[in-house]
Formats: C-alpha cells, structure tokens, sequence
C-alpha cells in the first residue's frame, strides 16, 4: 500500500519566491489499485507524482511504499528514487531513437545494480514486451514505432524492473484522439493483468473516469475530494468539482424547505422551486449550488408528468451522432441537456424540461 500522509512541497522561483505547489496532501492506494490524480494544469498533480518518484523532496510530510518510509521530513528519512523501486512513465516517452525495441526494454536491466545474466534478461524482456503486445516488433528500430507503440514500448521499459509501484504522468497526452482512446483499454487491461499498484496523473477528466478505481481531484495544490469515479462524477462535494469533472448545470439555489424524505430539499432556482438532494443537512433561506449533469435533464414536446418540470425554448442545438445536445433558455437561465437523436424539436420551439429530484445535487457554499 502507498500512503501519503500530509505532504506540502514548495520551491522557489527566479525571483526568489516561494511557490507552494503542493499543500497538505493526503491519500492511500491499496495495493494492486489504479488511483488517478485528476485536476487542472499547475494544481500540484506533477509536483505529488514525483514527490513520490523521490524526484522532488517535500518541506513536510511523508511518503511510505508497503510500509517503507521511502520519506519523511520529521525522521529525516530519505531514500533515492534509485532505490525506491518504482517505475514511472513521462508525458515524453524518452525513447531511445538508435535502439531497438528489445534495447530500450533491456536497458534498465543492463544498468541496474543487479546484473543479470543475458538469459535472463531476455526472457524477462521478452514476457513484458508480450504484455504490451510488442514481442514480435522485437528487432524493429525504435524510429519506427507509431505512437501508441512508443506509449506501450515507455510502459515496458518501466514494468521490466517488476517495480512495486507504477507512475504515470499523462502518458496519453500525445496521442491523438482515436489512439488515445484505443490505449486506455490497452492500459487498463495491461494494469488488471499484471496487478500492479498504479498512480495515474491526468488533466483528462474521462480518462479518469474510465480508467480508475479511485480518483482524487486536485486544485490549488490540495486534494478537494477523493471517491470512486461513480462518487465523483454523481456526488460532487463543491463547484470545483461539479464544474471540472464531465459538464454540469450550476444553478444558483436557495434552500426552502426540507423535503418529505430526509435527504431531499425544496430549492428555489431561476427554473422554480425544484425537488433536490444534499448528502449534508441544510438550513432553511441557505444560499447553494444545484449541479445537474446534461444527460439527466429528459426533453419533452408535450408536458410531462411529475415533479421538477418547466417550459422553455430551444436556443441551440449541436448534432454528435449518438445524441444531440440542446440549450434551452428558461426565463434567463440557460439549460445544457444532453436527448436521443430520435428528438428533433427545432429551435425557437418550445419545449419542457423535467430534472430527475435524485441527480439534482445540491451543493453548499463553503
């Protein structure tokens, strides 16, 4: 299990300031789990990934790796990321271009402390370079991988030391769109296989929601929320979040009353006073957010049953295939819903929207 325990890390600029990239961070990675730092870039992400790579030393805090303290600046413990067996991957691949494929795998192996004999080296280059599905580019100049080849070759030349730990710093950040998302099964699959611990940083919000079994969103150099990717996505705790992970409706809101059911609320929003949800308890006239996701506001051309129902009119609509998205102005509210494409009101129609009550999630000011 990885464990980080209230880490801060900071450096100082040209000018002489100081730069606090990473505060008070805290969270555990169990063994054998897929973790994801998500957030925005310069919110500290990088700067956490390689305080635990032991490239970046923290002012406070500490690091421990399947109960190893591989940091701690209250014991004065620090190990070198030479010893620390962990295998990372750089947003630049670094591939060495006058190398082979099975080169650049063995390499590691042919530097490390423990010599192994040539035997050796090759099965083990071998079976990662399988999992990649590399083996049989072996003998391939380097120059002549693709792209997603590279990504998989950077990821073998990591796993060939069989760490304890894999880092992964937006790895998928040069592919393009297509490959970036063919590689995501690709990694998902290589990380379930073989089991091994994996912190994963992205900027990429639905690379963290498909690839993750925990997902700790960052800003400003804190941690605002961890849960899984479910939790994240459907139960934002502030706007941050809401408004960063996947797209949102942000209403403003004001608590009327407290519901029939103990966790339901009545809000006044510009769309009218609407059923919706809060995970804490809240005060009668609380000012609050009401976050609802695009796909859980349904359309009608004739005025539905139920509760949480207005009228509006659609300003805009972008075809995408599998669906349509529609903006529908409500009064002065601008609403972003997300239909089938069997839906095909036209804009300047009116139209009625209904807010399913239990994805309406309030969220309190702080």
């Amino acid at each position: 299990m990885l464990r980080v325990r209230a880490v801060s890390t900071e450096y100082a600029t040209e000018r002489g300031e100081t730069v606090k990239a990473v505060r008070d961070v805290s969270f555990e990675v169990a063994e054998g789990q897929f973790f994801t730092l998500l957030g925005p870039s310069g919110c500290g992400k990088t700067t956490t990934l390689r305080s635990i790579a032991g490239l970046e030393r923290p002012r406070s805090g500490e690091i421990t790796l399947g109960g190893r303290v591989l940091h701690s600046a209250d014991r004065k413990v620090f190990v070198a990321p030479s010893e620390r067996n962990i295998g990372m991957v750089f947003q630049s691949y670094a591939i060495w271009p006058h190398m082979t494929v099975f080169e650049n795998a063995a390499f590691p192996l042919e530097v490390g402390r423990r010599r192994l004999a040539g035997g050796e080296i090759r099965e083990r280059v071998m079976q990662v370079l399988a999992t990649v599905a590399l083996d049989a580019l072996a003998d391939r100049d380097a120059t002549r991988l693709s792209g997603g080849q590279q990504q998989r070759l950077a990821l073998a030349r990591a796993l060939v030391m069989a760490p304890q730990l894999l880092l992964l710093d937006e790895p998928m950040s040069n592919l393009d769109a297509k490959l970036r998302h063919r590689m995501r099964f690709e990694l998902k699959r290589i990380q379930r296989e073989l089991g091994i611990t994996t912190v994963y940083v992205t900027h990429d919000q639905s690379e963290a929601l498909a690839l993750s079994h925990a997902i700790a969103v960052m800003n400003e150099g804190r941690i605002v929320q961890i849960g899984s990717p479910r939790d994240v996505y459907e139960r934002p705790r502030d706007r941050f979040v809401a408004d960063f992970v996947g797209t949102t409706n942000l209403l403003e809101a004001t608590v009327a009353a407290p519901a029939a059911e103990a966790v339901y609320y009545r809000v006044g929003t510009a769309l009218g006073e609407l059923r919706a949800c809060s995970a804490e308890p809240l005060r009668n006239s609380q000012a609050v957010a009401l976050s609802v996701r695009p796909e859980d506001v349904a359309l009608y051309e004739q005025r539905p049953e139920g509760e949480n129902v207005c009228e509006g009119v659609v300003s805009a609509k972008v075809f995408l295939g599998d669906a349509v998205d529609f903006q529908v102005q409500v009064g002065d509210q601008l609403v972003l819903a997300r239909s089938h494409p069997s839906l095909r009101t036209p804009v300047g129609d009116r139209i009625f929207l209904r807010l399913a009550p239990e994805k309406c999630i309030v969220i309190p000011d702080r």
